[in-house]
This record gives C-alpha cells, sequence and structure tokens, in this order.
C-alpha cells in the first residue's frame, strides 16, 4: 500500500517526480532535487516493488521485524509446514484486507522461493523481506 502511495503515476516504478509529489501531499514543499536523488541512489537502479521491499527490510534490519512476518504467515500454515500454497495465497492477497493489484503480486512472486508443487517458502521469503535478495 505504501509503494502504491509513493508511485504516484501508477507505473509501477518510484521516480523523482513521485518522490517530489508525495512530499507535496504531506505538505513538504521544499524538498531538494539533490536531496530525492540520494533517496532513489539508494536503489540502485529502479525502484519497483521489489526492490522497495528490499529497501524497507535493509532499513528494519536489526528491529527483529522478522519475527513478526514469521507469525503472520503461521496463520495460513496450521501444519507448520513452513510453507504456503501459492494459489490460495495470491488468492488471499487479492480479495482480502489491503488488497494488492494483479501486477503486485506478480511483482512479489518474481522474488519469491515457490517449489515445484506450488508453495511458497514462507521463511525464506520473510528472510528476503527483510534482509534483501542476496541474488541482486
Amino acid at each position: 500500500q505504501a509503494f502504491s502511495c509513493i508511485d504516484q503515476n501508477r507505473d509501477g516504478i518510484i521516480t523523482k517526480a513521485d518522490l517530489k509529489e508525495t512530499y507535496s501531499q504531506l505538505g513538504k514543499m521544499n524538498v531538494s532535487d539533490e536531496e530525492l536523488e540520494e533517496m532513489l541512489k539508494e536503489g540502485k537502479g529502479p525502484i519497483n516493488f521489489t526492490v522497495f521491499l528490499t529497501l524497507f527490510g535493509e532499513k528494519l534490519n536489526g528491529t527483529d521485524p522478522e519475527e513478526s512476518i514469521l507469525n503472520a504467515f503461521k496463520l495460513f500454515d496450521p501444519a507448520g509446514t513452513g510453507t504456503v500454497n501459492k494459489d490460495e495465497f495470491k488468492q488471499l492477497l487479492l480479495t482480502q484486507a489491503d488488497k494488492f493489484s494483479p501486477e503486485e503480486v506478480e511483482q512479489m512472486f518474481a522474488v519469491t522461493p515457490i517449489d515445484v508443487s506450488g508453495n511458497i517458502d514462507y521463511k525464506s521469503l520473510c528472510y528476503i523481506i527483510t534482509h534483501g535478495d542476496e541474488k541482486e
């Protein structure tokens, strides 16, 4: 939801114009281009949804959010297998609470560890969210 709020033009990439408009809506009009460019440099390239998650994971590192995220996933894994079914999880993301768009779901699944049976290894996903994707 935060990504969608910042991606003002809804193109899937957070740009300097998106950041400037977000700050403007929050009442801060005097953000310099240099400040915005420094923010964007943290992404080391275009800031799409996956990079956004990684950046937030890096910022949250050390506050132990991984345990909270794991506990949330465990609600969908009563047998304690460490996995949730991709299709069932996708349906929940698209229809419940702060609904994801189909594009956001696909962006998330692009970095999500999914086995041949279609199950998400949510422990690995939690690590990626909180520490970043080691492949990147």
